[in-house]
This record gives structure tokens, sequence and C-alpha cells, in this order.
């Protein structure tokens, strides 16, 4: 059972900064210089955005489209949304112009918040979105624009949080599915702002005095995860480190120099760590790790494992979900498994039919929804009544990821039913890239599937026909290579290209990803 009305700024963090020395927030960023922020400064800070927004017109129940780099401002936006019962809407800093707009579109935004650099993406589509009401940007001044740093110097910091209900929206994070654009997930005021103290509890093993850093780009659910609502709950303090590209020796430099304690990253983060080397570095502090976004290999495991002494714990859930299944501390950790379900979820492995399978079983990872609805899900896809209805069978809620137990209970991790791509922690939809790649005049039709990595666990990679006349060549990969750069998020470009005369269809015409994916993987999935 949770409250009938919750506010996470209020009934957490404003508790938290009666102590007005508590640390929230440990800034670095990649020309060294430091930003500390107590929660109490924090607290103050939202309170004087809530009051900017509203003078901006922006009001409980408005979206708010955020697209920030790993900026304090950040967190003080999702803390002043919460505060005042605006819904934020966080997007990736690689996201085009095309992406941004229909982001806009479909959530119907009344506000975009961004930095200088996302500013002519932005001003690119706005007059399509009539609905935006307020532009603001961080760091500088742009025409048309109001000034984050004005806003913020010249608000009261006297503000009515708002008695917000438990299951009104507090949240959209737009994921990415096997077919169409990305869809809109809708998070309550409790569903990740309450849910997520087991995260925080029992996965990350937070507790008073631990510095915590969280990989995750704050584009991602998993920025909500693991950089708001699972340390906060704990009372433990965010590092942060601001830079546009992920540099593995500077990390272990990081590391070595901070007191971080915890840490949570993808498994592609800990490979490319092992890559590195850690040689010398001694990571004084550091005692806990989780991995979680894409499968963590056992050799990963064991190889951190004989370097630092640690044993990577993974996590499993989905952007519409909380943390369904960990490796929680202190409980046996088995390389290449993904845990045990957490606690008020019962997570089983079904058939088609929905019946539960037994040990060694492979079927479908699924949460049971009947008779009650446990504390974590999503409420639904925002405008898409027919697709939040094909999320569940029967009593349960189907992930779309495959899986099977052993006889102890432990879940391990088979792929995914669909053919949505993991690579680094990201979830690439093949339609969006595909959809890119038709734009190019030399491509005539495409199929986009993942393949094997040995660092990022899986790529993205194309098979294209192309139009007569036109023949394949390195170049010809590399210009459509940049060309869906372009056209859609960089992080999604297709790292592998291979021309082909046909691609598989079923007697209907229905492009067969799987047959492809399997030639991709054979035996090795």
């Amino acid at each position: 059972m949770h409250p009938e009305r919750f506010n996470f700024a209020r009934d957490v963090l404003d508790e938290l900064a009666s102590d007005s020395d508590r640390l929230a927030i440990w800034w670095v960023d990649g020309e060294d210089q430091e930003r500390k922020m107590t929660f109490a400064e924090l607290c103050r800070e939202s309170r004087r955005l809530c009051n900017a927004l509203s003078l901006q017109g922006i009001g409980r129940g408005d979206v708010v489209i955020v697209i920030l780099p790993r900026l304090i401002e950040w967190w003080v936006i999702n803390v002043a949304c919460l505060r005042m019962g605006a819904v934020i809407s966080p997007g990736p800093t690689q996201l085009t112009e095309e992406d941004i707009r229909y982001r806009l579109e479909r959530s119907e935004a009344s506000c975009v918040i961004t930095d200088l650099e996302g500013v002519p993406r932005v001003e690119a589509v706005v007059e399509a979105c009539p609905g935006i009401r307020s532009k603001i940007v961080i760091g500088g001044q742009s025409r048309g624009w109001a000034s984050y740093e004005e806003l913020i110097r010249d608000s009261s910091d006297a503000f009515d949080t708002v008695d917000t209900l438990s299951e009104e929206m507090a949240a959209i994070y737009f994921t990415s599915g096997t077919s169409g654009y990305p869809k809109m997930t809708v998070h309550t005021h409790v569903s990740y702002p309450l849910r997520h103290k087991v995260t925080g509890q029992l996965w990350l093993d937070l507790h008073e005095g631990d510095l915590h850093w969280n990989f995750s780009d704050t584009g991602w659910a998993k920025a909500g995860w693991s950089s708001i609502y699972g340390p906060w709950n704990q009372g433990t303090t965010v590092f942060v480190y601001h830079s546009r590209r992920f540099d593995p020796k500077r990390v272990l430099e990081l590391l070595a120099r901070y007191p971080v304690s915890t840490m949570c990253a993808a498994p592609t983060v800990y490979r490319m760590l092992l890559l590195e080397g850690l040689g010398s570095t001694e990571l004084w502090a550091l005692r806990h790790c989780v991995a979680a976004g894409e499968p963590l290999n056992a050799e990963v495991v064991e190889r951190w494992r004989q370097a630092t002494g640690i044993t990577i714990r993974e996590g499993y859930g989905q952007t519409e979900t909380s943390l369904l299944v960990g490796s929680f501390a202190p409980m046996e950790a088995r390389p290449g498994s993904m845990g045990t379900p957490a606690p008020g979820f019962d997570v089983q492995v079904v058939d088609e039919k929905g019946d539960v399978l037994g040990p060694g079983q492979e079927g479908d990872i699924a949460v049971r929804v009947k008779p009650d609805r446990p504390l974590g899900l999503f409420r639904e896809y925002w405008k898409d009544p027919e697709l939040t209805a094909a999320a569940y069978r029967g009593d349960w809620f189907i992930t779309g990821d495959r899986a099977y137990r052993d006889e102890d209970g432990y879940f391990w991790f088979v792929g995914r039913a669909d053919d949505v791509i993991i690579t680094s922690g990201y979830r690439i939809g093949p339609f969006e890239v595909e959809s890119a790649l038709l734009e190019h005049d030399a491509v005539a039709e495409s199929a986009v599937v993942s393949s094997p990595d040995s660092v990022r666990g899986e790529i993205v990679k194309a098979f294209v026909v192309l139009k007569p006349g036109r023949e394949p060549s390195e170049q010809l990969v590399e210009e459509l290579q940049e060309h869906v750069k372009r056209s859609t998020a960089p992080f999604k470009y297709p790292r592998a290209i291979e021309f082909v005369d046909r691609l598989p269809k079923t007697t209907s015409g229905k492009t067969m990803r799987a047959v492809l994916r399997a030639a991709e993987w054979g035996e090795t999935r």
C-alpha cells in the first residue's frame, strides 16, 4: 500500500534539507572544476525555479522537456517539476531536430529547457509546436529564450509544494519499441520516487556517508533510478562527472582521487575500464558495484573481481518498471545471473498462455499485476491504450525479455523477445534506424538487427539492399553511417553495414529480422 498523496520533493528532500550541511551533489567537470550542493541549497533553488516557471505560465500537469548534459541544473529542474506538479520528460543530448520535434509534438509540451548547444536544434522545429509557452536556456543568452540564471536570481525561494496525488503523472520517458517511433512511458509520483527506495537500499546498498556514482546519461530512465530516487531515498550524496565523452582513463583517475564508494554502470563501462587496465590504480574507497542496462557476462564479473576484489551485482528492470530482479547484498552472487525478484514483485517466467514455467524452461519474464497491481510499474503508454493493453497477458505484465529460472529461483537472461537492440545501455528500435537509412537515395531496403560485440555486448548492424546502379563501397558505408547520425540520434547509427541482394521475407512480404539476427549470433547467444 502507498499513501494517497505523495510528493518526493516535500516528503523526502525537504526532510533531508533540515540538516543544512548534508550534501546532495558533488559535481566535477572535465577541467577539474568542482561544485557542491547541499539538500538545503537544492530545495531552495528548486523553489525559486518553481516560482520562475509559474511566471512563465507553467503549472501543474504541464509537460517540461529537458535536454541537458550532466549539469547540476538538471537535478534542480527534476526536483522543481516534482514540487510544482509539472511533468518532466528528460531527453538525451544527442537528440536530432527530428527527435526533438517528435517529442515536443507527441507530449504536447508547454516548456523546453536546454543549453546553448541545444538551442539551434529546438529553434529549427519549435514553430511546428505552438503549445510551447516557455523556452529556457542554461549557461548563456539566446534571443527569444529566457535565461535560467536570471530567472533563478530574480525569484523568491518561498513556494508551497503541490500536494500531488500518488497516481498523478510525474514523468514521461520515451523508450524505443520494435516498430514505430519511441513510446511515451508514464510514471507517477510513487512508481519511481517511492518504489526506488528498494533500489537504493537493497541493490545499490547505499548508506549515509556513501558517495554514489551513476554513469547513466541524463536522458534515460536509469538516471531516475540511480541518480535521483535510489540514492536520495537513502540520503546519499550523488557524484556527478560532466564530460561530453566517455574516457576510461579519466574515469579511473577520478575513482582514485574521490571517495566514490558505490558505482552503477552499464556492463560496457566495466569492459572498457578493464581494457584500459586498472594497473596500479587504487580504488581506495570503492566497496560496491552494480550493473544494469544490458546483459552482464560472467567473464567481466570474474575479471573485475580479480582486479578489485569486488563482485559486480547485476540488476534488471525497464523504463516501464523499477528494479524487478537483482543480485542483492549479502545474497550469493552468481556470475551471469540477474539475481532474484525484488521484494514487492512477483516475477515469473511464463509461456504464451501466461502459465508459470518450471526451472530450466525458457519463457517470457513477467510481473504479476492481478489481483493487486504492485508499486513500481508504469501507469500507461500515454495516448496509446492499444499499446498499453498489448503489454499485458492475463494476470501478467510482459516485459518483452526472455529468461529461465534455476532451481534456486535465480533468473538467467536469454534475450529480447522482440527486435529491440540493447547496446552500451541504450535501447534502440530497428524501425528508427531503418527509416533513416531509407531516406538515403542509394538505399532500396534495409533491415536492422543486433550483432555481437566484445566491448559493447551488441551493436547495431544494418543489412542494406541498394537501388539499381549503386555499388557497395567503404565510402558508401561511411556515408550511410553519417547520414543516420544526422537523421537520428548519433548513438543509433549502425556500426556495421552489410550489403545484400535481398532480405529474407515472409509470404506476406514482412522482413524476417529474426532470421538475420540468428545468423549474426549463431550459437553464441
